[in-house]
């Protein structure tokens, strides 16, 4: 799996790890990060599918 890097304010990088950890809902930061990306990435989706943008081959 390929690494990448980026950078993100403190506040977030907190609020994050809010959500990591034996009492969070992520085992870590990767996780979390991985699972935000796919969430967003098909709400996009959704939306692109509401105003026809979705190419017909998908």
């Amino acid at each position: 799996m390929p690494k990448i890097s980026v950078e993100i304010p403190q506040e977030l990088l907190e609020d994050l790890d809010d959500h990591v950890g034996d009492d969070g809902k992520f085992v870590n930061r990767s996780d979390a990060i991985r699972a935000s990306i796919r969430k967003t990435l098909d709400i996009l989706d959704e939306i692109d599918d509401r105003h026809d943008r979705l190419d017909s081959d998908e």
